[in-house]
Parts: C-alpha cells; sequence; structure tokens
C-alpha cells in the first residue's frame, strides 16, 4: 500500500498516480490533497492523526513550500512503516507518534534521495518523490538500502517540527495554548489537553463562558461549546456551526482557558 497527501488539489496527484503505477502494483490510498496550501504544520498534525491508524505502508507526503530549493528530499522509515516527502518537518510527527505506539523501541532511520535533473523544478512530487515511493513499496522497508539513490543520513540533521506546548496553571484553574488547526467543519482543534475540561460544565475562553459537552448536542444547535476531540485536545465548537466565527479564532492564535 501507498498512502498519498498533498496540498495539491485536485490535477496534480493524478500525475503521481500515474508515475507510481507505470512502475507498482501498489494499492494507492488518498489521505487527502486538500491540506492547507503550504502549511506544513497543518499537514503533519493530520498527518499524525491519521497514518497510525494504518498497517505497514509506504507514506507519500508533499506539502513542498520549498520545491526546487536546497531542501533535501528524504525518506524516514519507522519499522514497517516508510516516509517518502520534502525535509521541512511534515514527516517527523507522524514518524514520531508511530514510534511511540510501538513503545518508543523502533529507531527512527533516514535516508537522503539523490536528486538528479529532475524533469522540472515545480513538481517534485511526480518527479521525485513518486519514484522514490514505488521504489520504497518494491524492495520492502527492510531492504532500502538496496536502492542505488537512497543514501543513509541521520536523522538528526533533519528538520524537526514541533507542537508548541501550552501552559497549565492547576492551583489557578487556568491554562494557555493556541489553536493547532480549524478543520473543515470549523471546529478550532488546540493543543490544550482535554483533561483540563473534563469534569467541568463550563469554562471562560478568552474571557467568555462558554458550556463544556462532551458531544456537540450537548448544547443547542448554533450555540459555541468546549469539547474534547478524538486527539484528545480541547476543541471550540459550534453545534451545526463554525467555532472559527463564533469564537474569532484561527490557527496560531491564542486561547486562554479558565475553570468557571
Amino acid at each position: 500500500m501507498i498512502t498519498l497527501a498533498s496540498d495539491f488539489g485536485s490535477a496534480y496527484p493524478a500525475a503521481m498516480k500515474g508515475v507510481i503505477l507505470s512502475k507498482t502494483d501498489a494499492r494507492l490510498v488518498d489521505i487527502g490533497h486538500d491540506f492547507p496550501r503550504q502549511d506544513v504544520r497543518a499537514a503533519a498534525f493530520w498527518l499524525r492523526e491519521t497514518l497510525p491508524y494504518f498497517p505497514p505502508a509506504v507514506h507519500l507526503a508533499v506539502i513542498d513550500p520549498g520545491v526546487g530549493t536546497e531542501r533535501r528530499a528524504v525518506v524516514v522509515r519507522v519499522g514497517d512503516h516508510v516516509f517518502v516527502g520534502p525535509d521541512n518537518g511534515v514527516l517527523r510527527p507522524p514518524a514520531r507518534r508511530i514510534a511511540e505506539g510501538h513503545g518508543g523501541d523502533v529507531p527512527i532511520e533516514a535516508y537522503e534521495i539523490r536528486v538528479t535533473d529532475p524533469e522540472s523544478a515545480t513538481f517534485h512530487g511526480r518527479d521525485v518523490f513518486a519514484p522514490a515511493a514505488a521504489d520504497a513499496h518494491d524492495v520492502g522497508s527492510d531492504a532500502l538500502d538496496t536502492v542505488e539513490r537512497f543514501e543513509p543520513c541521520s536523522v538528526e540533521p533533519l528538520t524537526d517540527l514541533q507542537f508548541p506546548s501550552p501552559t497549565v496553571d492547576s492551583e489557578a484553574q487556568t491554562a494557555t495554548g493556541e489553536v493547532l488547526v480549524v478543520d473543515d467543519f470549523g471546529n478550532c482543534i488546540t493543543n490544550l489537553p482535554g483533561d483540563f475540561v473534563r469534569g467541568h460544565d463550563r469554562v471562560d475562553v478568552n474571557g467568555e463562558p462558554t458550556p463544556v459537552g462532551q458531544t456537540f448536542e450537548a448544547v443547542a444547535r448554533g450555540e459555541r461549546l468546549v469539547t474534547v476531540g478524538s486527539h484528545g485536545n480541547v476543541e471550540c465548537d459550534v453545534n451545526h456551526g463554525r467555532g472559527d466565527e463564533a469564537f474569532g479564532l484561527e490557527p496560531g492564535e491564542t486561547v486562554r482557558l479558565r475553570v468557571a
């Protein structure tokens, strides 16, 4: 299996699939191609929350605002999972999450893809990463060093991406964090731990009293609420509405909670 993720929209992913299918008979599964354009952090978040649920596979992720520059093209291996994409941080969070799922006992290994004269300087998804994903699938995760253009390298120099940590004051019953992403429903997913709001009926969100609900239906349609999403983080949402609009929040903006 090869999974594909990008910010390309509708047409460009087909070219990547064409290259892969001309080289291998892998089963192709789309994670999504409508990630926020050139937003490496948002893509890394969604890949971290999605890819660990897959069986062993090659994961091709091309969110690549630095395409054609000196940024490296890399392959990252975690056990039976292989990640292929640009060295801009997008691969590290999902790789770490899969390693953590194995108790942290599975090492993360890296290879640099030797890039020689790609057809286009602006479409490495087709010319560099798709062929590399096909090669990785064909040789298997245990034999990546047999691929001539995969050069083993240290993981440490690879670009890392760490999500910001919240500040929680248990004594004052306050927590400060930020919005990591806004999903297609308008739900504002923060980095605040869900345990902070569990067991409470109401919290102040940036000074505004807001009900805490286990489900959206805990409040009337169109009403704001705070809940805990499937990822375990606090969300600022609206039942049958958009949380980003109701709370006036965007990715990167500060969220302050206080137990009411």
